[in-house]
């Protein structure tokens, strides 16, 4: 059973409709005639033997036949009469014998005055009865009207028997068949034709390729497009979205479902696709803005038989580099962080060293107790406290940043972390926790005696990040926006990511930021972080 399935599995599509297509004409045309024929060999013996026993009633009712019972030689009177009526019915015989089944008539004559062949007698004799029966007599197998003959007095008197013979109403059924094989020749002839035609409109329909075959290129193309990062749309020669990928779905900030045999137009507006689409113009790395992200746009219009049917579009996420780029640009200003505090300690060991050299050993003395009083307390808090090594290099790095900018740097005694979840990536730290502090450091840059605080802790179910400054603080009416692209109380062409990078982050993982600031008064950002990832759904 398993070789007969993978046998026809390895039959191609085309033979198999083609093969069912002609199987069913054939089966139907079969089942057809077969009907029609038992219909037919039905109707015509209903028929025959209805005209025969028609004929043999009305041969009964002949005055002639009735008074030729009573006469002393009977067949001399009836013989004449059945003989010519057999001629004009058209029946194979008509036989006519007395209540003993003696013949009075019959088509031999030499077979006249001996017993009626058939047994089939009784119900018209004894009865009295009219009826159709199916016996062999003395010339063969026949179909029979069996009727008795009444005298004048009421008394049944005789027998008569009109037959047809059965290999001669077989031939009539057969003739009739016959007339069905060339229509149903014909049918299946134009069925099969119909067939191969529609064999090969599939066939180009499906540009040659079998059901397993689409069946893979499905697979593989969905899985293309989960794995393509680029957003991918496809439309119809409409500009109607037919197809689009995860990446596509991000991009535009909804469900695939909502989107499909939607207008591209309505969904993309600022693109003028339509026209592109229509013209079949190709586009290539043009910019623009969709959501606030700065998009690298793609089309590729798709033909058939030189008509344009349709438009492949992909969208490239300018932001993503963009915050790529930020992020490599934290990593390095954290390494020019460290090197700068490395140049501040080399140039208090300088002055150590002249100290040492003019003499002046009570101020040496006290000026290393200061920087070893500040460097333990830090240290300590930074390593002792805080297990987590990105962590503990961004807050050196800040440290180093806050001294070159005579910039009071503060980690709250009170803090403490240990290693942070595998699933928050050392990246996504660096751009929470770099943007933030950095925002504090420009915000008390003008401010006396500036001070930025920074206190963590991962008691309970969420890793919590605290930077408070003195700076300038954030007025109502922008404390909302200060997380939108491009926004920035500061120099507005060059800034307005850090925060809105910030944010996104942060909701990736699941998280929350919260906002507090007065004016002339500081800010406070505080930041929530799970330390379970959150299932997906879906």
């Amino acid at each position: 059973m398993i070789i007969i399935i993978n046998r026809l599995n390895q039959v191609n599509l085309l033979t198999k409709i083609l093969v069912l297509i002609i199987g069913l004409i054939l089966f139907v045309t079969i089942l057809l005639t077969a009907f029609y024929s038992y219909m037919e060999v039905e109707m015509t013996e209903e028929e025959i033997g209805e005209q025969a026993l028609q004929t043999a009633q009305m041969v009964a009712n002949i005055p002639s036949i009735r008074e030729g019972f009573s006469q002393a030689s009977p067949e001399e009177t009836i013989q004449p009469i059945a003989e010519e009526m057999r001629k004009l019915t058209g029946a194979e015989f008509i036989v006519i014998g007395n209540t003993e089944g003696i013949r009075y008539s019959h088509p031999d004559q030499d077979k006249l005055g001996k017993n009626m062949v058939g047994g089939d007698n009784d119900a018209a004799l004894i009865d009295g009865e009219s009826y159709v029966s199916r016996a062999e007599g003395s010339l063969g197998p026949s179909l029979r009207g069996k009727t008795p003959v009444w005298n004048y007095e009421g008394d049944i008197v005789g027998v008569v028997s009109v037959g047809y013979m059965i290999k001669d109403i077989n031939a009539t059924i057969l003739s009739n068949i016959k007339k069905l094989i060339l229509p149903s020749v014909i049918v299946l002839f134009v069925g099969t034709i119909g067939g191969l035609l529609l064999t090969r409109n599939i066939r180009g329909q499906l540009m040659g390729f079998e059901p397993h075959k689409i069946t893979s290129l499905y697979r593989e193309r969905n899985a293309i497009l989960s794995a393509i990062h680029e957003g991918m749309i496809a439309v119809n020669e409409d500009g109607v979205i037919q197809l689009m990928n995860q990446s596509a779905e991000k991009l535009l900030s909804g469900k695939q479902k909502a989107f499909f045999n939607q207008p591209i137009s309505k969904v993309l507006p600022e693109l003028p696709l339509s026209s592109l689409i229509k013209n079949g113009q190709v586009c290539r790395n043009k910019q623009v803005e969709v959501n606030d992200r700065h998009i690298i746009f793609n089309m590729v219009p798709i033909y058939n038989q030189n008509q344009v049917r349709g438009a492949v579009l992909s969208f490239r996420d300018k932001t993503e580099l963009k915050e790529i780029i930020d992020t490599l640009g934290e990593v390095r200003s954290y390494s020019e962080e460290l090197r700068a505090q490395t140049h501040e300690y080399t140039n208090r060991l300088y002055v150590l060293s002249g100290m040492l050299q003019l003499g002046n050993f009570e101020e040496a003395i006290e000026l290393i107790q200061k920087e070893t009083q500040t460097v333990e307390t830090q240290n300590k808090i930074v390593y002792d406290q805080i297990s987590d090594k990105t962590i503990q290099a961004i807050l050196l790095g800040k440290i180093g940043k806050a001294s070159e900018l005579k910039i009071n740097f503060l980690i709250d005694d009170y803090s403490s972390l240990s290693e942070m979840a595998d699933y928050i990536e050392p990246t996504n730290l660096i751009t929470i926790l770099g943007n933030v502090i950095d925002n504090a450091l420009d915000a008390v840059r003008e401010t006396e005696n500036g001070t930025v605080q920074f206190f963590s802790t991962d008691i309970g179910h969420d890793y919590i990040f605290e930077v408070a400054d003195n700076g300038v603080g954030i007025g109502k009416k922008d404390i909302h926006r200060i997380f939108h692209r491009r926004f920035s109380t500061k120099d507005k062409t060059t800034r307005g990511y850090g925060l809105a990078m910030v944010k996104e982050t942060i909701e990736n993982l699941n998280g929350r930021i919260e906002v507090k600031s007065n004016l002339a008064e500081g800010t406070i950002f505080t930041i929530f972080i799970p330390k379970q990832q959150a299932k997906k759904t879906g």
